[in-house]
């Protein structure tokens, strides 16, 4: 067994996503919600009954995130941010896509502050014409921080500072947590590992999802620093994102994805789940009000 794992890593449930992605933990609920990019789907896991509820979408929607509200979501969408209505499968328009003509949306997170951070690439996955944005309440557009970004991945904020990466170039980054200053970023080599989507825990770990690695990389953070532990196998080719959950935070959840891959394996796209020797950051909420 790994410093990381504690248990085998196994599949949750019978669905398999085509680009499983941005899973996150809801604590009140203590149930999981991800979304399948490419199927334009938003799921949700309860563990206490083992079942998951599947809701379709309109647009492709690369994140579902937590607000003030109970199962009141955060939709960041190809065709802008909406707020969703869980219950009532509605969603409410606070704000058009900004992102550059041939772009969809792909990393977001909640920031410690409450605003909405949001990464975008090109739709052919070939040129950098991506970007990095910040959003809040009330603003009348997203403010865009980073441009020239090739896959925007990884979003997490830890020392005072927020990490992020760029799958293209095989880089992680890190820059003020208030706002990404172009001219003040550090980079970070991830190797031969593409990044895609990170998890953080409590002591600082960062462990990342590598993209046709079939496996997780786990880093420490310290001081500024991103020093490389070890990687992690894991049963899914193309790892995409992951978050820790549960009770008390020491699961980790994991996303995958079918797509590209000419024969996939049973388990490819499926949603894992594992026991962990660490505790996980709790998710941030969006504030739904101008501070």
């Amino acid at each position: 067994m790994s410093a990381l794992f504690r248990s085998d890593v196994t599949a949750v449930g019978d669905y398999r996503a085509e680009l499983g992605e941005t899973p996150v933990w809801c604590q009140r609920t203590q149930s999981l919600l991800w979304v399948d990019i490419l199927a334009q789907r938003v799921l949700r896991y309860w563990p206490e009954t083992k079942k998951t509820e599947i809701h379709d979408l309109p647009s492709i929607t690369s994140a579902v995130l937590l607000t003030e509200k109970r199962n009141l979501f955060l939709l960041v969408s190809i065709d802008g941010i909406h707020l969703y209505d869980y219950d009532l499968k509605s969603r409410q328009t606070i704000c058009d896509y900004f992102g550059a003509e041939g772009t969809r949306p792909n990393e977001a997170a909640i920031a410690p502050d409450g605003s909405l951070w949001f990464g975008t690439l090109d739709l052919k996955e070939e040129k950098n014409n991506g970007a990095w944005y910040r959003y809040e309440a009330g603003a009348d557009a997203p403010e865009m921080m980073l441009d020239n970004v090739g896959i925007t991945n990884t979003l997490v904020w830890y020392e005072g500072k927020v990490w992020f990466a760029d799958t293209r170039k095989n880089r992680f980054y890190s820059a003020n947590a208030r706002r990404i200053n172009p001219q003040k970023i550090s980079c970070f080599s991830s190797g031969d590992k593409s990044p895609d989507g990170s998890a953080l825990a409590q002591n600082g770990w960062l462990i990342t999802a590598c993209w046709g690695s079939h496996c997780l990389l786990r880093q420490q953070i310290n001081q500024g620093e991103l020093l490389t532990l070890d990687t992690v196998p894991v049963p899914v080719t193309q790892p995409s994102c992951c978050t820790f959950g549960g009770p008390d935070m020491t699961e980790l959840y994991i996303t995958s994805a079918r797509k590209t891959l000419e024969a996939p394996h049973a388990l490819e796209g499926a949603l894992l789940h594992v026991q962990t020797s660490t505790v996980g950051v709790p998710q941030n909420l969006f504030k739904l009000q101008k501070p």
